[in-house]
């Protein structure tokens, strides 16, 4: 009896680790601050402004704030798989001195609507708009 329970132990935990391995999704948490490094069009990303903290939250309770560039931002998010829905978001609105940091911020915020798809992938975070047309890509902070 004792080696038949050994041996039905034994299978339930390497099911239990083979499940945990293919299970498909994103397995890292969203949750927690990133700092741009690129966007744009996936065959032709822009580095982020070098000297600007542009970064986003992304809250346990389902808020997302940041600045990635010279103006505030805030709103909701809900995940489902690898699928990211935003509310709408807000913003101040404050004129960016220079013009390369008023179109990062554009382009990121502009991303950051409706659902999305996204990728971890160790440190970095890959957002990509429905359409596929636009990128963001984070490292976790």
């Amino acid at each position: 009896m004792k080696k038949q329970s050994l041996y039905f132990l034994t299978i339930l935990v390497l099911a239990g680790i083979l499940l945990s391995a293919c299970s498909g999704g994103t397995s890292a948490s969203l949750t927690g601050t990133w700092k741009l490094v690129s966007y744009e069009s996936p065959g032709n990303l822009t580095p982020a402004a070098p000297d600007v903290d542009a970064s986003v939250i992304f809250g346990e309770d389902g808020t997302i704030s940041g600045n990635v560039g010279c103006n505030s931002f805030g709103g909701d998010y809900k995940v489902d798989g690898d699928k990211i829905t935003f509310g709408p978001i807000s913003s101040t609105l404050m004129m960016c001195a220079e013009a390369a940091i008023g179109d990062q911020e554009t382009a990121v915020l502009n991303t950051l609507t409706e659902t999305v798809t996204f990728v971890i992938a160790g440190d970095k975070l890959t957002i990509t708009s429905a359409d596929g047309s636009s990128v963001i890509v984070l490292a976790r902070k």
